[in-house]
């Protein structure tokens, strides 16, 4: 005979209480009178009407006319990787005599060479060595590029520590802020240091606008810049951003993964952020990228037709690890039916596998014909109260690339203190950029946008004031081995698109 169930226990109903905090008593509004509760007086915030949203700090307004020296880059180096690999060939080739000063670069008569600016050279990507605001002035007003480029990346000091900013030394990039040792002795990078924190935040922010003006010059009205920044200073940069380029020119804040949460204390931060402003948002070029999408958990694709052409869900061990799946399964999304407003055409009731569909509240994704389009296709499922659309994985097995980026990680194997995984810069020059066109780095620390520029066909100019920045930068681009592409026209070079 079974036991008898004891009646359950009745359960006290609490709230959770704060003890240690109180606020004051509002007016219950069945007892208010003019007595008990007069009116105030009028609490004034005072506010100029006249400006725009604007940032101000100290030295803004002293700097409201930018003025700039304009220099001339010169050429200190040549490098052309293919005359490198021809002397590996010419050393084995009996009785060459060797030229210390081989240069692969025409010569213009002597007349022409003096001639500075006055004559149009083949051209040759540059790495510059260098104040970046003196490089684009120059590039400016010495060679009339306003309007010539096409992407800017900056990839400024993020405003947090000394040692997060500059590296002293090629084979060291383990910098501490505080340590004699890791200060740089290089003249240019101490007043590089100097104007950039002489006043903190404030000098930090004078850098940053100065620099964006002119790249907002040099760019084409199809052109896009980026400004990569951590969550200490992504505030202050998207209002400058507004300031200089427009807050209507705004076209997205991209959240990307920068490394793995070892050893933090505290919650994490593993992120740093892309502000992406067109120079006009109506002309901007845009090329939509695409990644692969996923199975199983967390992607709605959970159901699997099999290679007998049975449906069913997916266990829980398939979505863990769609791999095993029967060889020839077509996993699939179950999608709704019913469109999010009302269209007459798609209202209607329908029949299928024995069973009548009524019309809802709203109308369903198709008309009548192309209901039954999909039912004579098998592409309509009902495990439920409703048919659903049977959206096969391999239908389009990719997905429109969105603002969070979570596969990028880290740089491998860097060289440098502060090093931009080649992902990310791949993503943004090819949403923005053709083959061919001209992009911008004024920030080259290890030369990862001209590493990645070379490798997708793209015209590049990088600038950084370190030396020891230039010195890795050149190190790694010249022992760099890319994929060989087949032209798709030959005769119109890169730009004309790649087999």
């Amino acid at each position: 005979m079974p036991k008898p169930v004891s009646p359950h226990k009745k359960k006290d109903i609490e709230q959770y209480k704060h003890k240690d905090k109180t606020r004051l008593n509002n007016p219950q509004v069945g007892m208010v009178s003019h007595a008990n509760d007069p009116d105030s007086a009028i609490k004034r915030y005072s506010y100029d009407p006249h400006l725009d949203p604007t940032l101000v700090w100290t030295g803004k307004k002293e700097q409201s006319e930018l003025n700039i020296d304009t220099v001339s880059i010169h050429v200190h180096e040549r490098i052309d990787p293919k005359t490198i690999v021809q002397q590996v060939h010419k050393h084995n080739v009996k009785g060459y005599q060797h030229s210390l000063f081989e240069e692969p670069f025409d010569h213009r008569p002597v007349r022409d060479e003096v001639s500075f600016y006055q004559h149009k050279n083949a051209w040759a990507n540059r790495l510059v060595a260098g104040d970046s605001l003196l490089v684009m002035n120059s590039l400016l007003e010495k060679e009339g590029m306003a309007g010539q480029v096409q992407m800017v990346f900056i990839d400024p000091p993020y405003g947090i520590k000394y040692g997060s900013n500059f590296q002293p030394y090629t084979d060291k990039r383990n910098v501490q802020d505080g340590k004699d040792e890791d200060l740089s002795t290089e003249p240019e990078m101490i007043k590089a240091f100097r104007d950039t924190w002489e006043l903190g935040i404030h000098s930090y922010l004078s850098y940053m606008r100065n620099r964006l003006m002119l790249a907002k010059e040099l760019l084409n009205e199809t052109g896009s810049c980026f400004v990569q920044i951590s969550d200490q200073n992504i505030h202050h940069i998207r209002e400058l951003m507004d300031e200089i380029f427009g807050a209507e020119n705004f076209f997205s804040l991209i959240t990307f993964k920068k490394t793995l949460p070892l050893g933090s204390s505290g919650l994490a931060g593993i992120s740093d952020y892309l502000i992406w402003y067109a120079k006009d948002k109506k002309q901007m070029k845009y090329r939509q990228l695409y990644t692969q999408k996923e199975l199983g958990s967390g992607t709605g694709y959970t159901w699997v037709e099999l290679p007998d052409g049975k449906r069913r869900k997916m266990t829980a061990a398939e979505r863990q690890d769609p791999a095993t799946l029967p060889n020839g399964s077509r996993p699939f999304f179950a999608d709704n039916l019913m469109s999010s407003g009302y269209t007459p055409s798609c209202f209607y009731d329908f029949e299928f596998e024995g069973k009548q569909y009524k019309s809802q509240k709203y109308s369903w994704k198709t008309n009548k014909t192309g209901m039954q389009t999909l039912i004579e296709q098998k592409r309509i499922i009902a495990p439920g109260n409703l048919p659903n659309y049977v959206r096969f994985f391999d239908d389009f097995p990719v997905q429109e690339l969105h603002n969070l980026w979570d596969d990028t990680h880290g740089a491998s194997n860097p060289v440098y203190v502060v090093q931009t995984s080649n992902k990310v810069l791949q993503r943004c020059i090819l949403m923005c950029t053709d083959p061919g066109d001209l992009v911008l780095d004024p920030t080259c620390g290890s030369g990862t946008t001209a590493y990645v520029a070379e490798q997708w066909g793209r015209r590049w100019i990088t600038v950084d004031t370190s030396r020891v920045a230039i010195q890795l930068a050149k190190q790694r681009i010249l022992t760099s081995v890319y994929d060989w592409y087949k032209l798709a026209h030959p005769d119109e070079g890169v730009s004309g698109g790649f087999d």
